[in-house]
């Protein structure tokens, strides 16, 4: 019988903190990424994260065979892919684009999981939440595409293209995780499996592409610290936790807050322009985390009381 369940205040706030780590993290990658290239960027701070992870789960005395290294393997895949088209994306377009098209993978998470756990069906006003953060998502994007971006417009839409498989991506590792044997074992080795799995593959597409070099500051140190500790590390651990005690579904949806953060760090750090588009697709965002956090509050509200 599956125990998850429904957001509750601490998951809540557990989620709007991750939330706002998330957002920034596509700001800091794209931030230094002169002096550093994404893809290693994010190759190297997985391989900080995954040294931190392993010491964590000997010291804690953890189960560390591979004896879900299947499930482990596809996960590990498709969170390497992930970000490898997040750091060749970043390259293209502009951070708040990135973090608009990342974040779609909720979109792939409950749609995957509504036809696999019958725990996880959404109703119809789950369905008309996940349409209006979408659409959000949707028009907030356009209401910033008419500006200028860097770049030729073809290459902007090649790492927008990109951005979106990286969701897709994204997507199917949590539907994965959630659907096999990696459901049953610790958060810290089903993040292990993903982390050591970015680091090979991250490091082995920077050297074949050419992208070695590091022009050190005080900035990229800052950066790699953040994405290293914070991002991988701390963020991804307290994720798996929230999947296996609540609902992934409405973790997922209450995800959509990110572009948000993303495209607000965007215009305070990278001083990228506030556009109208991006206030009324905020607030479209926002209806429908709540149409879908609230949906089982609502039936619980409105239940008939025994007589």
């Amino acid at each position: 019988m599956d125990t998850r369940k429904p957001l509750d205040g601490q998951a809540s706030a557990t989620m709007l903190v991750l939330c706002a780590i998330w957002g920034l993290q596509q700001v800091a990658i794209k931030a230094v990424a002169h002096d550093i290239a994404p893809i290693l960027q994010i190759g190297l701070r997985s391989g900080v994260a995954a040294l931190l992870v392993w010491l964590l789960m000997r010291w804690r005395k953890e189960d560390m065979a591979l004896t879900h290294w299947r499930p482990g393997l596809a996960v590990g895949a498709l969170f390497g892919v992930e970000y490898l088209l997040v750091g060749e994306g970043l390259r293209f377009t502009s951070a708040s684009h990135m973090v608009v098209f990342l974040y779609t993978a909720p979109i792939f998470v409950a749609l995957g999981l509504h036809w696999k756990l019958p725990a996880e069906r959404l109703s119809p006003v789950k369905w008309m939440g996940i349409g209006l953060a979408f659409a959000g998502i949707v028009f907030t994007f356009f209401g910033r595409a008419a500006s200028p971006t860097a770049g030729a417009s073809s290459h902007v839409l090649l790492g927008d293209v990109l951005g979106l498989l990286a969701g897709v991506a994204w997507g199917a590792t949590t539907v994965v995780v959630r659907t096999s044997s990696l459901a049953r074992v610790s958060a810290a080795q089903t993040l292990l499996y993903q982390l050591v799995a970015a680091c090979v593959l991250l490091l082995g597409a920077a050297w074949a592409l050419g992208q070695t070099a590091i022009h050190a500051t005080p900035l990229v140190g800052a950066v790699m610290l953040y994405q290293s500790l914070v991002v991988s590390f701390a963020s991804f651990l307290v994720w798996f936790w929230l999947l296996r005690g609540y609902l992934a579904s409405r973790l997922s949806v209450f995800s959509f807050l990110t572009p948000l953060f993303g495209m607000g760090f965007g215009v305070w750090l990278l001083h990228e322009p506030l556009e109208p588009g991006f206030v009324a697709g905020a607030v479209c965002v926002l209806a429908g985390v709540v149409l879908v956090s609230s949906d089982g509050w609502l039936r619980l509200g409105f239940k008939k009381q025994p007589v």
